[in-house]
């Protein structure tokens, strides 16, 4: 092999800080279109619903701002900059330097979402500028960022009677092809998490457009159930009463289930997922489980009243998938996701252990409401 073709240490570039970040930018937020821009909103969202403190009022706001900025604020107790916050996890001006791994543990009756321990890190170092504020023990305390570098120490800038922490983050234009995010879809996603959150309030504020702000606030409290119903308002097969709706613990995946589903006469299916409130947009092992409870119970049900045969071939997703809305939402100590950007669910033990209670929560709703099982029976054994 000739001297042209040798390989060593000369030819590796070492990057620092978060220049990796600014360098391949898809590898962290997927893409550098709008798609990537409204991965990072969510990203700094998540870690906002992050520092909501169950048993208080709890809010999010994010605002579209007219300099093209997005800030995203909760009303938590206010991350320290230096210290670890009442979570246990690092102080902020560590969560917006480095990557980190989140350690403490987990308390899944809490209103929370799992970030990975980076996004953070990331949005700041694709954004222009950058503007931590948190207001804590009566002060409130500022620091500013440059593509991730920090301008100066935090300082006082003032005193404050709130609590919280707020990011307000510019997306630099040299990276995004559009730095312009969609309010309609941000509104539409944002819909979506407050019924994952119940009794979050959750509310999105464009100022970009000419005369007054538009505004749209959401807050749910029947959870999954209610978005389902949504779903299913105008198409349902037998009223909004019949969405099955049931949550169960999973020690076999270290996490907990939740599930809502009903049926139209539209033979379309709409299955949405989530992971810790992460949409999943490519699926997962918590979706092929549900699939797989769900024709099984179908099926058992099926032979125990008489409208399947012993002999008769099993009822599979495709049949009892014909004009379903579900929601399946699972929540993880340590989720194993197969891309950088978590938008699908791996790990065995998660498909098993949401095939098992789907498989026990269709089967117990079935056996509670025989009429309505008998008409659901009649449009799958017909």
């Amino acid at each position: 092999m000739g001297d042209d073709n040798r390989y060593d240490a000369s030819h590796i570039e070492v990057l620092e800080g978060l220049e990796a970040v600014r360098r391949r930018p898809g590898m962290y937020v997927g893409s550098t279109t709008a798609r990537g821009l409204h991965h990072m909103v969510l990203g700094v969202f998540e870690h906002a619903v992050n520092e909501t403190v169950a048993g208080r009022i709890r809010a999010v706001e994010v605002t579209l701002l007219e300099d093209g900025g997005v800030r995203v604020a909760d009303d938590g107790a206010g991350v320290p900059f230096g210290s670890p916050g009442d979570d246990g996890g690092p102080g902020l001006e560590e969560r917006l330097s480095h990557f980190y791994v989140w350690r403490s543990p987990l308390d899944r009756n809490r209103v929370w979402a799992w970030s990975g321990g980076i996004e953070l890190a990331v949005v700041n170092a694709l954004s222009a500028r950058t503007t931590a504020e948190v207001c804590r023990d009566g002060v409130r305390w500022v620091q500013e960022y440059a593509r991730g570098t920090a301008l100066a120490p935090p300082a006082a800038a003032g005193t404050t009677d709130r609590t919280g922490t707020a990011l307000t983050f510019h997306p630099d234009p040299s990276i995004f092809e559009t730095v312009d995010c969609s309010f309609g879809h941000l509104a539409e996603r944002f819909r979506e998490l407050a019924f994952l959150y119940p009794g979050l309030d959750v509310t999105v504020t464009d100022e970009r457009a000419a005369g007054a702000p538009a505004v749209q606030r959401f807050r749910s409290t029947g959870g999954i159930r209610d978005l389902v119903a949504s779903l299913t308002a105008t198409r349902s097969l037998a009223g909004p009463e019949d969405v099955i709706a049931f949550g169960a613990e999973a020690p076999r995946m270290a996490g907990l289930v939740d599930v809502a589903l009903s049926w139209s006469a539209v033979e379309r299916r709409q299955v949405l997922g989530y992971a810790n409130g992460r949409a999943t947009l490519h699926g997962g092992t918590h979706e092929e489980g549900f699939l797989a409870g769900l024709a099984g119970a179908v099926t058992t049900h099926a032979r125990a009243c008489g409208a399947l045969s012993a002999t008769d071939p099993a009822l599979g997703p495709e049949t009892v998938g014909a004009g379903l809305t579900a929601v399946v939402s699972v929540k993880l100590d340590a989720p194993e996701f197969q891309c950088s950007t978590r938008t699908r669910l791996g790990g065995e033990q998660v498909r098993d252990a949401v095939e098992e209670s789907v498989r026990a929560g269709v089967l117990a709703w079935l056996a509670e409401r025989p009429e309505r099982a008998a008409r659901l029976m009649e449009r799958w054994t017909a």
